[in-house]
């Protein structure tokens, strides 16, 4: 099913205009700091993996190290959060200072 013509934004661009947010010079997608947030937030996953495994052998007792496990897990997870969420706020530094020069809302 094809769009209705009235959805075809383009016609009503600029001449020249490019729609491309990672060009833009308040684009947090250019910035280093983004991409190592997120690189943190990934890591979270086998912080969670960790948790899981400790409660798991924990609970049946089948791993001395279950509490062990448990809380290193734990730790690996909050510090992905922490460090996951400073480093993408750091980067989105210039999309605030945007936001707030152009009176944008979102």
């Amino acid at each position: 099913m094809a769009l209705s013509e009235n959805l075809h934004m383009e016609r009503y661009y600029v001449d020249g205009y490019q729609p491309s947010s990672f060009d833009a010079p308040h684009s947090s997608l250019q910035r280093s700091l983004t991409w190592i947030g997120m690189g943190f937030w990934l890591l979270l996953m086998p912080g969670l993996g960790t948790i899981v495994f400790g409660l798991a052998t924990n609970m049946s007792g089948t791993q001395e190290n279950g509490m062990t496990y448990l809380i290193i897990g734990v730790v690996m997870s909050v510090v992905a959060v922490v460090a996951g969420s400073a480093c993408i706020h750091a980067g989105r530094k210039n999309y605030r200072d945007y936001k707030k020069r152009s009176g944008r809302i979102i």
